[in-house]
């Protein structure tokens, strides 16, 4: 009796079939199961970025968000020097700006209800 040299791969292919099934339906379960620990709020959640209970914080949202243009210390690398521009442009240019951008600055950076304390940050760095 001649063995058929097919049988082990196709043993082979079912089991891994098999697995791939079963991991399947394990995800969804795991899904599921943080989708409702989302919803009691178990969850660990971080607060938007500039923003500390329910505050927004100029500071804290210019080093998350501006430095990557304007620099660590907002002194300026692919966009300009941030300190004393206040003395160069009036607080409304700095708003617009913040809302409409500017050269390679996209619009909407800053969301509209934060625009007057960004500006009023902005304005007042040294």
């Amino acid at each position: 009796m001649k063995r058929n040299p097919a049988i082990p791969y196709i043993f082979i292919m079912l089991l891994g079939i098999a697995l791939v099934f079963f991991l399947s339906v394990k995800g969804l379960g795991d899904a599921k199961e943080i989708a409702k620990d989302n919803k009691k709020g178990d969850a660990k959640t971080e607060a938007p970025a500039g923003q500390t209970g329910g505050k927004f914080d100029p500071e804290g949202f210019a080093k998350q968000t501006c430095v990557a243009c304007h620099g660590n210390n907002l002194e300026g690398n692919a966009g300009p020097n941030l300190h004393g521009i206040g003395k160069k442009i009036s607080k409304d240019e700095i708003k617009n700006v913040l809302k409409n951008g500017k050269g390679a600055m996209p619009a909407g950076m800053v969301p509209a209800e934060n625009i007057d304390a960004m500006a009023d940050w902005v304005a007042n760095l040294k």
